[in-house]
């Protein structure tokens, strides 16, 4: 007997095995389902476009506050306007000519010497301390806080501090005269001493920043490596060299950036502790003073800009001797 694969409902009509579908459309093969329907063009540009409103703010203020500032701080920098009256002239590049031909001005780029010299001591001094306390060491959680505490203390407050730490007969003269130093020397009297003194500053409050960025690279290497490598009778050295070292290149490339810009860049401690004098007057303290003291805004750009070239510079130079290559270390 032959059967059919149309069922009888009431009514008289028929309905397909699948179900409670329509029943297809001339055009449509038989079996196959309904037809999605095609999103409007107009929803699917509203969707497109969706991201871009969440983004218009943000990007209006990076474009006001950040980018718009730049573009007239370069177009300055090829005048000679003092800040003030609303007539300036074009001179060219002889504000670039001046930074890099005048005695007075050229040497601040030699103090940035000092601080460059304490943020590689700053770095191998935050390396130390961030692998010997990544291991289990006693009291290492607040060996921890102790490095780090220094960096959230404000850099004014930090300035005050070391002022009087420093001054004849300070604080520091009474420790070393606990230890039967007895000296009486002025700290901040001369430029070699005084830069010294505020580079280590410098080291004191930014090892925190280093420490942790080393700590947080460390903890995220894999804890079988170094069950495997102790295994295998590996010391301490041995595992930060081919375990540690390794696995946070990308953090201690960052952590050079970030010092290199930092020494080219420093301000709170000098301009507090002796305002630029003594031979102590760094890139950023002279630039504030040749706009604010002596109206040379267009100088001051100039000064600006380079400062930005030689960080950008830098940058490049650095990632192309260390490419940011993840590491492998399984």
């Amino acid at each position: 007997m032959r059967r059919t694969t149309d069922r009888a409902v009431p009514g008289g009509a028929l309905r397909s095995p699948a179900g409670d579908g329509a029943a297809p459309s001339p055009g449509q093969a038989p079996g196959a389902g309904p037809t999605a329907t095609p999103r409007p063009r107009r929803d699917t540009r509203w969707r497109e476009a969706t991201p871009w409103f969440f983004l218009l703010i943000p990007l209006a203020l990076l474009v006001v506050f950040t980018y718009a500032p730049v573009v007239n701080m370069i177009a300055y920098s090829f005048t000679d306007w003092d800040g003030v009256s609303p007539d300036l002239k074009v001179t060219g590049v002889h504000n670039y000519a001046d930074i890099f031909t005048r005695p007075e001005l050229f040497q601040v780029f030699f103090v940035s010497g000092y601080y460059l010299a304490a943020s590689v001591v700053q770095i191998a001094v935050a390396l130390y301390f961030a692998t010997v306390l990544s291991f289990h060491t006693r009291f290492r959680d607040f060996f921890k806080g102790v490095l780090f505490f220094p960096y959230l203390i404000n850099g004014v407050a930090i300035g005050f501090v070391f002022l009087y730490f420093f001054q004849d007969g300070g604080t520091l003269d009474s420790v070393l005269r606990l230890f039967g130093a007895g000296t009486e020397r002025a700290w901040l009297g001369t430029p070699a001493s005084a830069n010294i003194s505020l580079a280590g500053v410098s080291v004191w409050r930014y090892t925190g920043l280093n420490f942790v960025l080393f700590l947080g690279a460390i903890q995220s290497v894999p804890g079988e490596l170094y069950e495997a490598s102790a295994l295998d009778g590996a010391n301490r050295w041995q595992q930060f060299r081919h375990i540690i070292a390794p696995g946070i290149r990308p953090i201690l490339g960052l952590s050079v950036i970030l010092s290199v810009s930092g020494s080219l860049a420093v301000f709170e401690i000098p301009y507090i502790m002796t305002g630029g004098a003594t031979g102590t007057e760094t890139f950023v303290i002279q630039t504030v003073k040749l706009a604010f003291q002596f109206n040379k805004t267009g100088l001051a750009s100039a000064a600006a800009v380079v400062l930005l070239v030689i960080i950008l510079l830098v940058t490049w130079v650095q990632r192309r001797l260390v490419p940011d290559d993840k590491a492998d270390l399984v």
